[in-house]
């Protein structure tokens, strides 16, 4: 499907992602932004698929051509999947996802998600922001990576939570455990981050235009002079923040196959990286009062731990 808009003095000084939201209110904000990224969008004629950003501001008589596949219509189904429940009110949940996970619907993962299980417990109490593909979905962690995670139950809350995020002010640390050992106790990454050129699947530090990306970290384990386990502080939140960013510094999470090596891992028989949410925190979007949750780590990790301490 191809759609062609000129844009009216009504609609110059838009943000390019708002004006299509506008247009395509059955795509999430995030999808029209990666349709941006992808060069699905064409501004005045000209492919811009490194260079044009979600942010730009349409001028009068700019041309859009917009290339996009329908939506198809899937029905996501409640299941009775077990939930590891940390904290649940009127207005939010925070969950402890397991392992091997996927947050939210996505093609070839339709059954078995994080939203299945909420869909069940949580009957018709999810916010619809983001839609039927992810209700009560404010932000999220990958498949393979466990912990906390907050869903919000109605749209006042997400909204809140959303714009918490926005602005940095939640708590988020990660407990991770790295190849080699790193030197300095404690330390910042700062870089930008973005999809990578060689591999669109993948993100990529120092890319032009790419995000700012800030992330904290200090020493809490020497394993043998052979790893070392570090809490990672988020101080923003971009796709794979901490496994480019530590890899970036030649110290990628142990098990992650996409950012660091492809066998080594399989010595632990370990399935993806190891990378654990384990503090949460924020102001509860109702009473504004600060709440912080810990998760408890996953069998595998301390398992895990174990095992590498010996060798």
């Amino acid at each position: 499907m191809s759609d062609i808009y000129i844009i009216s003095d009504e609609d110059k000084g838009k943000r390019l992602d708002l004006f299509l939201n506008l247009k395509y209110p059955d795509y999430s904000r995030s999808h029209i932004q990666k349709m941006i990224e992808n060069g699905e969008v064409i501004l005045n004629n000209i492919v811009h698929s490194k260079g044009l950003k979600a942010g730009y501001k349409l001028k009068s008589n700019d041309s859009l051509e917009i290339n996009i596949s329908p939506l198809i219509e899937t029905e996501i189904l409640p299941q009775d999947i077990h939930l590891d429940i940390l904290y649940e009110d009127d207005d939010i949940i925070v969950i402890n996802k397991p392992k091997d996970m996927v947050v939210h619907p996505a093609p070839g993962h339709y059954e078995g998600t994080l939203v299945n299980a909420l869909l069940y417990h949580c009957k018709d109490s999810l916010s619809g922001i983001n839609g039927q593909i992810r209700p009560g979905i404010v932000h999220r962690i990958d498949k393979d990576t466990t912990g906390a995670l907050v869903v919000c139950k109605n749209d006042y809350s997400h909204i809140n939570l959303a714009e918490q995020l926005k602005v940095h002010s939640i708590t988020r640390v990660y407990d991770t455990i790295v190849y080699g050992k790193v030197k300095d106790l404690v330390g910042t990454i700062e870089t930008t981050i973005g999809r990578s050129k060689n591999d669109r699947k993948k993100m990529a530090v120092g890319v032009k235009d790419g995000r700012r990306a800030v992330t904290h970290y200090h020493v809490t384990d020497n394993l043998n002079n052979r790893y070392t386990r570090l809490d990672c502080t988020l101080e923003t939140g971009r796709t794979h923040q901490i496994r480019v960013s530590l890899a970036s510094i030649g110290h990628p999470v142990l098990g992650d196959t996409i950012y660091g090596p492809s066998k080594q891992s399989l010595n632990f028989n370990l399935q993806g990286q190891a990378l654990h949410a384990k503090i949460l925190g924020f102001n509860h979007p109702r009473t504004g009062q600060y709440m912080e949750f810990c998760a408890p780590l996953p069998e595998y990790y301390i398992k895990l731990l174990n095992v590498l301490k010996t060798k």
